[in-house]
């Protein structure tokens, strides 16, 4: 199979398409024809072994120390079944399906091996283009607005989203304004249009406005792209308000409690079926920057270390 590939790190043009042998799944796996797969952030700061201040030396532990131990990079894929392991039973071959694969990565290829348990089926009328778009910043957001922040038992709160043009900010202004909120969002001036459609309310332009600035106290502030720290954003918040820190230091993820909340957001199969649900009803938007093949991954890459991405990059394997 033809599948983008990753030696070394160091930046976009760092990654190569080659031919790889085509994985197999075992007893519990399916194997997965991929149909779209995002490149996002996380996949960005792997390759380019870039992680928020404290977790390099840890991560290099986990992923490589001198290079990727995963040569091929990719956490969400939507596709279709080719093979199942002799051991599943609730997956078949031709089921259309999506999911992650986490530490397996593996996505950014024309086929990948996944536990059965952790794909979930593509409603109809769900393009493979939104379905592995809304799930890297779709269970984030999900994560830390109903988990972190309990926004469903805050009605009539009072949101700010910071990075609301992103993977994460395009699906937090959509969830919580379905959740009732009133949502400010932050985002270049070129974006304010289409926060506006997502939900937002309010829109504050960060090229022209600091948004530790901001005069207003909000119930619910969350940071997706690590723009705030504690000290920074603690500031904006009401009374028994939340501040969330989707991208945070290895300092300030250890010291982040009470008022604050910061942390990895898990991988799971319900989340990404909600979503996708909210998807098929029309009551979330999948917001994509651009569609690419896998040939033009090294512009992929480029995209999102450019940090004006409009939600997510896809590739379509």
């Amino acid at each position: 199979m033809r599948a983008a590939v990753v030696r070394e790190y160091g930046p976009p043009g760092v990654v190569r398409v080659e031919e790889v042998a085509d994985p197999v799944p075992g007893p519990k796996d399916v194997l997965v024809r991929v149909r779209a797969t995002a490149v996002t952030s996380g996949d960005a700061r792997i390759r380019g072994a870039r992680f928020p201040r404290g977790f390099a030396p840890f991560a290099r532990l986990a992923l490589g120390v001198r290079r990727p131990r995963r040569s091929v990079l990719g956490l969400t894929f939507s596709g279709t079944v080719e093979a199942v392991g002799s051991e599943v039973t609730d997956v078949s071959v031709g089921d259309e399906v999506a999911g992650t694969t986490g530490a397996r990565m593996g996505t950014h290829a024309e086929l990948v091996v996944v536990r059965a348990t952790k794909v979930v089926p593509v409603p109809a009328g769900v393009s493979h283009d939104d379905a592995a778009g809304v799930i890297f910043g779709g269970t984030t957001a999900l994560f830390y607005l109903r988990e972190k922040a309990h926004l469903q038992d805050r009605p009539g709160s009072s949101v700010l989203v910071v990075g609301a043009s992103g993977a994460v900010g395009t699906n937090a202004v959509q969830l919580a304004h379905n959740a009732g909120a009133t949502v400010t969002g932050v985002c270049s001036g070129a974006n304010a249009d289409l926060v506006r459609s997502l939900g937002a309310t309010h829109v504050v332009d960060h090229t022209t406005t600091d948004v530790t600035t901001l005069p207003e106290r909000y119930d619910v502030v969350f940071d997706t792209v690590g723009t705030l720290s504690p000290a920074s954003g603690r500031p904006l918040l009401a009374d028994g308000g939340v501040l969330l820190l989707a991208v945070a230091s290895l300092g300030d993820t250890l010291r982040a409690r009470g008022d604050v909340k910061a942390g990895p957001a898990p991988e799971r199969v319900g989340d990404m079926r909600e979503l996708l649900d909210l998807v098929a009803s029309g009551r979330l938007r999948v917001v994509l920057d651009r569609v690419l093949p896998l040939d033009e991954v090294v512009a992929a890459h480029e995209r999102v270390d450019s940090g004006r991405k409009v939600g997510n990059v896809l590739l379509r394997p």
